[in-house]
């Protein structure tokens, strides 16, 4: 036994057989490897590896240790060859990556199968890997940015009021012609090409809206199909859905869709009052309109700084050049569209806003893909420049935040992020809004204004000008939204009444 061990360590001592490395171009992010692996080192693994066999086999009228090689070779030859080439060719490939520092997309696709080890001299093999684009980052320093100031009145926070009354509504059944934003209960049939069975669905809600999805499948001017017509009516359609999306089952087909409405049904906002207040925590309409304008002055700082980030975000897309092969796009637009998902709720949008924005991202061309996987891959060149981290209590603070928005317990938010496979995403996000903020301390920031609304005195003259030509109409339309809203209008002036006693107050 000492003698054995004492070989061992001579075996050891060896200098190791390196083998054969050749790396070569064959795309846009595409290496190939070819591998030589010598037979002397093929041998001397076949060989350890029949020492080991040999110390550990039992095999019938033999002590451990003692078994005669031939017989060895006979009874585990097969599989003790089949896992020499496999651990070979693993071996191999795995430090041909990691010696020549290949940042690799995924893993290497080698077809053990069809590699065979050879009797007598070297194994010659050869695969292809992806790899992260290479690319020079531009001059970071001194990046013009504009910094919008932006601004909201009254129409704004009327239309967050409504907005809110409709988010606490209900959908009740209705008759006549659908309209936008109304619900459809439908039975959908796809007839998905290469596919012989339809796929039928039945019951299905589907909301009205400009692009929006059946069955998760994308569709522009959903609106334009189904407006006017009714329960009971019929309408098809033809969709071909882009290469990049996500779904694998409709990616790159062409699906004839039918419908068949069975309900129609529209949304009841709620009514502004005490049952109304009381959900909320607040008093009355003037307190809510006071909350909804803290909100928005947050929401306008927020979308500043995306306003922000968004420019560096071009300047570095628009200076930075490579090529993507279609594979990479493929694979991981869903990656891209994950991404987007978590960007929004950084940002604090809402559910119905998120979901709208991710009906037309999943439905984005081929052309927005790239752009956003090129996206991707320059900022986390970026983060690597910068050397830009990422701690847990950062990460836990960007959850605890975006749980305040949307009104959620942070362990709550980090559970759903978790579920949904967002948390690494976000993890991400923010390592990439560590990098703008970085990027912005030396940029030349110029402030520009940026009005969303025009200002109240031109809106109560265009009110004016109109009243001629509508007054009927207008006096019903009011007396309407007295009986269906509580008398907001009543309250609005309340409202600016006691504005503009504070106002005078404070001067």
């Amino acid at each position: 036994m000492a003698d054995e061990k004492q070989e061992e360590e001579k075996e050891e001592e060896k200098e190791e057989i390196k083998n054969i490395v050749t790396i070569e171009d064959s795309g846009p992010c595409k290496k190939k490897v070819s591998i030589e692996i010598l037979e002397e080192k093929i041998k001397e693994t076949i060989k350890g590896d029949y020492n080991e066999l040999r110390l550990e086999a039992i095999v019938p009228g033999f002590r451990k240790g003692r078994v005669p090689m031939r017989l060895l070779e006979k009874k585990f030859g097969e599989e003790l060859t089949k896992q020499v080439k496999i651990k070979l060719l693993a071996d191999a490939s795995d430090s041909a990556v990691k010696d020549n520092e290949l940042d690799m997309i995924g893993d290497p696709d080698i077809d053990y199968e069809n590699i065979d080890l050879p009797e007598s001299g070297s194994l010659k093999f050869d695969f292809e890997v992806e790899v992260r684009p290479e690319f020079d980052l531009p001059d970071m320093e001194g990046i013009a940015v504009d910094k919008p100031k932006i601004t909201f009145g009254d129409d704004e926070i009327d239309e967050a009021v409504i907005s809110m009354r409709k988010r606490s509504g209900i959908m009740e059944p209705k008759d006549g012609a659908i309209e936008l934003e109304d619900q459809i209960i439908a039975n959908v049939v796809l007839d998905i090409e290469d596919v012989e069975e339809d796929d039928k669905r039945e019951n299905i809600e589907i909301s009205v809206v400009e692009n929006g999805n059946i069955a998760g499948i994308p569709i522009e001017g959903l609106s334009e199909l189904l407006i006017g017509a009714k329960s009971g009516d019929k309408k098809s359609t033809n969709v071909e859905v882009a290469s990049t999306f996500y779904n694998e089952q409709y990616r790159g087909k062409k699906i004839a869709i039918e419908i068949d409405i069975k309900d129609v049904k529209h949304l009841v906002p709620a009514e502004l009052n005490e049952a109304f207040f009381e959900r909320l925590g607040i008093d009355d309409e003037d307190e809510l309109r006071e909350r909804i304008t803290e909100s928005m002055e947050q929401q306008a700082d927020r979308d500043a700084r995306t306003n922000m980030s968004q420019q560096i975000q071009k300047y570095l897309v628009d200076n930075t050049t490579f090529d993507l092969p279609e594979s990479i796009i493929v694979e991981h637009s869903s990656r891209v569209l994950q991404r987007e998902y978590t960007n929004m709720l950084i940002q604090g949008k809402q559910r119905e806003e998120i979901e709208q924005q991710m009906g037309q991202l999943r439905a984005s061309s081929e052309d927005q893909a790239k752009e956003q996987l090129k996206q991707f891959f320059i900022m986390a060149k970026v983060a690597d420049k910068l050397e830009v981290e990422v701690t847990e209590e950062e990460i836990n603070g960007h959850i605890a935040q975006v749980a305040a928005y949307r009104g959620k317990r942070p362990e709550k938010m980090r559970e759903e992020l978790l579920k949904d496979g967002s948390l690494d995403q976000f993890s991400m996000q923010v390592r990439e809004d560590k990098c703008i903020d970085k990027i912005l301390e030396s940029a030349t920031v110029t402030e520009v204004d940026e009005v969303k609304e025009k200002p109240a005195a031109k809106k109560k003259a265009a009110k004016k000008k109109t009243a001629k030509k509508t007054a009927p109409k207008a006096e019903k339309k009011t007396a309407k939204k007295k009986d269906d809203e509580g008398d907001i209008e009543t309250k609005r002036e309340a409202t600016k009444t006691k504005r503009k006693k504070a106002d005078k107050k404070e001067e």
